[in-house]
């Protein structure tokens, strides 16, 4: 079976799109990193991938507000290509930066589907500064492709307008039609850290959104970052708490310290296979007709 083709945005201040593109291509996809411009003159075309991402970094300095820089060009100029995107049943995620492009696009929440209207904001930290610390997530809905299987994560935040603001009005349907992806909670890391839940106030203390087809994410923190087991903070404690579990080390059990094998991968990895595998079984993609 051929491998998903993945097309990784990049330029004007894009900082992630290799550990996006290698997340991707460790995931069993076939990730390509193109630059915006290249879209724009035709000399790539958007209809030949399987699923889009926008990766985090500072586009355009975040001088006119984060990601709305970005997003006015992508509207300008690849508005229609987008919406047939997104009518052909394809896949979009949009990490930190690349969230706040989503949503100053009007592709999060989208509530009734209507996509192109901002309905969202995501303003500066509470605490004004930037941000860089692991957090714990849950898991809270079912209908999103690429939240299969996660009831929770252990993902870094990197960002310093990440604090997310809806009106009463939008987050009451965000909540009836379960487009809350993703929430801060006081899990293993935050206690570990001993560390608040939220790292930037969100109202409702939400990190993710999606649309309601599900095939639309963005969040806050970075998946990309915490692919592997050796990037958790924690790490040599869940090491030791694993070999607890084990036998005990003596020459006797023919078992040495050092023999045992660990998690290669952490959890932000299940996020790109759960998109990589969900184009590979949609050989025949559902159309949603865009209001």
């Amino acid at each position: 079976m051929k491998k998903p083709k993945i097309l990784i945005f990049s330029g004007y201040g894009l900082n992630s799109e290799v550990e996006t593109k290698f997340a991707f291509d460790i995931a069993g996809g076939d990730a390509e990193i193109v630059h915006i411009n290249d879209l724009i003159s035709k000399k790539k075309k958007l209809s030949d991938y399987q699923i889009f991402a926008i990766p985090g970094g500072f586009a355009y300095g975040d001088d006119t507000g984060a990601g709305n820089g970005y997003a006015n060009r992508l509207k300008n100029h690849l508005w229609k290509d987008i919406i047939q995107f997104i009518n052909d049943g394809k896949l979009i995620i949009g990490i930190c930066n690349g969230f706040q492009v989503l949503v100053n696009l009007g592709l999060l929440p989208a509530l009734n589907l209507k996509y192109g209207e901002r309905e969202l904001g995501l303003m500066p930290n509470e605490i004004p500064r930037y941000t860089v610390r692991f957090v714990d997530l849950k898991t809270e809905n079912k209908i999103s492709p690429w939240l299969k299987d996660i009831k929770s994560l252990t993902i870094p935040v990197s960002n310093g307008e990440g604090k997310l603001y809806a009106n009463k009005k939008t987050l009451k349907v965000m909540k009836e039609k379960n487009l809350i992806a993703f929430r801060y909670y006081k899990g293993e890391m935050c206690e570990y850290l001993n560390l608040p839940a939220s790292p930037n106030g969100s109202i409702d203390d939400i990190a993710g959104v999606n649309d309601e087809t599900g095939r639309i994410l963005g969040l806050m923190p970075h998946p990309e970052r915490a692919m592997f087991f050796t990037q958790l903070p924690n790490w040599p404690y869940l090491k030791e708490k694993i070999l607890r579990k084990r036998p005990a080390f003596s020459p006797r059990n023919g078992i040495r310290r050092g023999e045992e094998k660990f998690p290669e991968f952490g959890p932000g990895l299940q996020i790109f296979k759960n998109g990589v595998d969900y184009t590979k079984r949609s050989s025949f993609l559902k159309k949603y007709t865009l209001k």
